[in-house]
């Protein structure tokens, strides 16, 4: 045997017991002893729109449904009471402890917002404490459903003279997204989408009164959401802390992701928190949001859409750093968002 031929043999053996070694490690992780590693690759492959079936490559249906029953959280039925907030942004002489100072600590005179960074759960996180929220709107594609894939938040927010910006709702998605939101829109206190249903379909409604209060609707239709003095609105969830309540999480019903959530201390301050991470690597679970938002005194909060879609716009730039796919390309195209609007 020519030395040629027995050092492809030798490579090829090296390849196949590399290769071995990788399976075993995947097995082991797979099916081993350890079950959070298993919840969290099921959790966050079930709560995703089209990648479902990656659960399913490992598990059967029925350990699926096992796992995902063993991991959930119990949703609010009561909505956000707005009478609770009173807004007042100014700087105090006193603090009750450090978050409370960080957070109404204005950096160089900035009356507007403040981005506070910190880790979330595995990954980078960004705080946004906003000290005027009544010019929190809802911000949104030109028009919907006239087969387009959405916008960029960063090009969203620019049309609108915004400032800081975050993605909203969720959307129809094709793979590549789309113009059309999934539940009711509201801007400037009309319904801009989903007014054929504005009596009839009951959903977890997010919004903003013309006096900068966040209110959380739970099973309510866009004409209910009007009459309770919501100007701006628009449906997702789960809602994380209510009326100072927090989220009853038992296990981990999400997994990790990058996350977006909105939310206001009892004394106004609206908060935007992004967190980092790579879609069903890390990132944050829902237990991680709520954490870290009642640690800087939110009174209400609820989840926005996360993963891919996961962006911060401040000044026309991208900030934050979302997943690959949605980095390359400046931010996911997205239907609604919330912006400030000086």
């Amino acid at each position: 045997m020519n030395k040629r031929r027995k050092k492809k043999i030798y490579k090829t053996t090296i390849m196949f017991i590399f290769l071995d070694v990788i399976a075993a490690i995947c097995f082991f992780i797979m099916y081993g002893p350890y079950d959070k590693i298993r919840n969290l690759y099921v959790t966050t492959a079930m709560k995703t729109m089209n990648h479902q079936y990656l659960a399913n490559i490992f598990y059967s249906k029925q350990t699926v449904q096992k796992i995902m029953d063993s991991n959930y959280f119990i949703s609010f039925t009561e909505d956000a009471n707005t009478d609770d907030v009173i807004i007042n942004t100014k700087e105090k002489e006193k603090y009750k402890d450090e978050y409370e100072e960080e957070l109404f600590t204005r950096n160089n005179g900035n009356d507007l917002y403040k981005i506070i960074d910190l880790k979330v759960g595995t990954s980078k996180g960004y705080l946004v404490a906003i000290y005027e929220p009544e010019k929190v709107r809802l911000i949104s594609t030109k028009q919907f459903n006239i087969g387009g894939k959405g916008e960029r938040i960063t090009t969203m927010c620019e049309r609108y003279g915004g400032t800081v910006c975050i993605n909203g709702g969720g959307f129809v998605d094709f793979g590549y997204g789309s113009d059309i939101p999934i539940g009711t829109v509201i801007q400037n206190g009309e319904i801009t989408w989903g007014l054929e249903e504005a009596d009839t379909d009951r959903d977890n409604i997010i919004g903003m009164t013309k006096e900068g209060k966040l209110k959380l609707m739970s099973n309510a239709t866009a004409n209910e959401a009007l009459n309770a003095g919501i100007t701006d609105g628009m449906v997702f969830g789960p809602f994380l802390i209510v009326n100072g309540k927090p989220l009853e999480i038992v296990g981990d019903p999400w997994g990790q992701a990058p996350r977006v959530a909105i939310a206001q201390t009892k004394d106004g301050i609206l908060l935007f928190l992004v967190v980092d991470g790579e879609n069903y690597i890390n990132g944050a679970s829902l237990q991680n949001m709520v954490d870290i938002l009642l640690k800087y005194g939110a009174y209400n909060a609820a989840n926005l859409d996360g993963g891919q879609s996961s962006t911060l716009a401040v000044n026309g730039e991208l900030y934050n750093n979302p997943p690959a796919a949605a980095k390359r390309q400046g931010g996911r195209y997205v239907v609604t968002g919330w912006g400030l609007i000086p």
